[in-house]
């Protein structure tokens, strides 16, 4: 019998979305998650709940695979390793260090969960490295007939299956690649002014970021993560100035809720991340937009971001540019280009927050910009259409797997139903 739902659903991890779903469901077993996607009519996963739309939302049941049975199997012949999907990052790249592997990138939170992250095309930074979800060569799910199967790298339709916003079943395990685990340090560098370094910076170290408020010309903070072999930069690198301390990229917030900093050695998967697993964010007063953009056409969409600056800054946290390898998934925000990201860290205040997005996308528009899928954005569907070539074919995948509409909510159907 099916597990009764433990509460209702509540609100995303940033407090702007209260779900609709009429429970939320914890199966402690997969052949509990089949029975409940048999029996429900409309379900959707929620991981943990940093999405900043209705991405994960349903008017039908909600499920979390967090209280599934633990996987951590590493296959060394293979060079994979196979997690459940409801784990966090943060709570098997310990593991996976240990083993003597490494993911080939982390994103800026190790709190999020595996599934969540890769179906919404999260992504970490640098130049060679493509999004999380490139690692996958392996998506175990339940189907909406309750059946359990494997899709597979090499499978027909697998590029559409790695990032599949939720709308393909309900995740229960991934297949990673790994590689040899590595050590890393990190620095941070201040001042860098202008835009015309920007494509010497990201190519830089391994994974760089750079961080401005729109208050000034260029940015404020440039944080560079190079493997220990890699060569550090000049004390006066590109005019910069080294910090003389630990940072966070938002100012007046406690820098030792970072990842550490100042050179100093450490592992990949405590280096990656810009924050700590121990530092467990309760709530997020804040919203974020991304938009990734041809990393040829970075700096000509900096540049056009500069021209409103002063409707930026007051409503902004932070903004981070990031680069991002091009990659064949046909969801993914770097499919078949690199790309640059540019990330939005907005006050929490919808009403204040929401035409300023609208400005930011009217700016960012000639630029091919394609909006992230978990966070704040408003790009018309016909306009997603042209941006996203084998939306067709992901339409077609996700038709094909759940011809009733099991998985798909609002959202899905807003930009796949063509």
């Amino acid at each position: 019998m099916v597990t009764a739902a433990t509460d209702r659903p509540g609100t995303n991890w940033a407090g702007n979305v209260t779900f609709r779903a009429r429970s939320l469901h914890r199966p402690t077993s997969v052949a509990r998650l089949q029975e409940l996607v048999v029996r429900s009519d409309r379900v959707r996963a929620l991981g943990s709940g940093h999405s900043f739309n209705r991405i994960a939302d349903t008017t039908g049941d909600l499920v979390s695979v967090a209280a599934l049975p633990r996987r951590f199997e590493i296959d060394a012949a293979a060079g994979t390793v196979t997690v459940s999907a409801g784990q966090r990052f943060g709570e098997f790249t310990g593991d996976l260090d240990a083993a003597g592997f490494a993911l080939h990138n982390l994103g800026s939170l190790p709190h999020i969960s595996v599934a969540g992250a890769c179906s919404t095309g999260t992504h970490g930074s640098g130049n060679g490295n493509g999004i999380l979800a490139t690692a996958v060569s392996g998506v175990e799910l339940v189907g909406a007939d309750g059946e359990l199967r494997t899709l597979r790298r090499g499978d027909p339709g697998f590029p559409g299956a790695a990032v599949a916003l939720g709308a393909l079943g309900i995740v229960t395990a991934l297949t990673l690649d790994v590689r040899p685990s590595f050590a890393m340090r990190q620095t941070v560098h201040e001042g860098l002014r202008g835009f015309d370094d920007v494509a010497e910076v990201l190519g830089a170290a391994y994974s760089v970021s750079l961080f401005t408020y729109w208050s000034g010309a260029g940015f404020d903070q440039v944080w560079l993560k190079q493997r220990v072999d890699e060569t550090p930069p000049p004390p006066r690198w590109l005019g910069t100035t080294p910090a003389d301390g630990p940072r966070h990229m938002v100012r007046g917030a406690d820098p030792a809720h970072c990842t550490a900093q100042g050179g100093e050695p450490g592992p990949w998967h405590e280096r990656l991340p810009h924050f700590r697993l121990d530092f467990t964010p309760s709530s997020g007063d804040e919203l974020q937009s991304e938009y990734v953009v041809p990393r040829a056409a970075a700096v000509d969409a900096l540049r056009a971001l500069d021209r409103i600056r002063d409707r930026i800054a007051p409503v902004l946290h932070v903004s981070e540019v990031r680069s991002i390898a091009a990659d064949d998934l046909w969801l993914s925000p770097a499919q078949g280009r690199d790309g640059v990201g540019l990330h939005f860290t907005w006050i929490s205040d919808t009403a204040a927050v929401e035409p300023v997005v609208r400005e930011v996308e009217a700016a960012l528009d000639q630029f091919d910009a394609r909006p992230h899928w978990g966070k704040v954005f408003f790009t018309a569907p016909t306009r997603v259409g042209d941006l996203w070539p084998h939306l067709g074919d992901a339409e077609h995948l996700l038709r094909s797997h759940d011809p009733e509409g099991t998985f798909r909510n609002p959202l899905v159907d807003r930009y796949l139903s063509r």
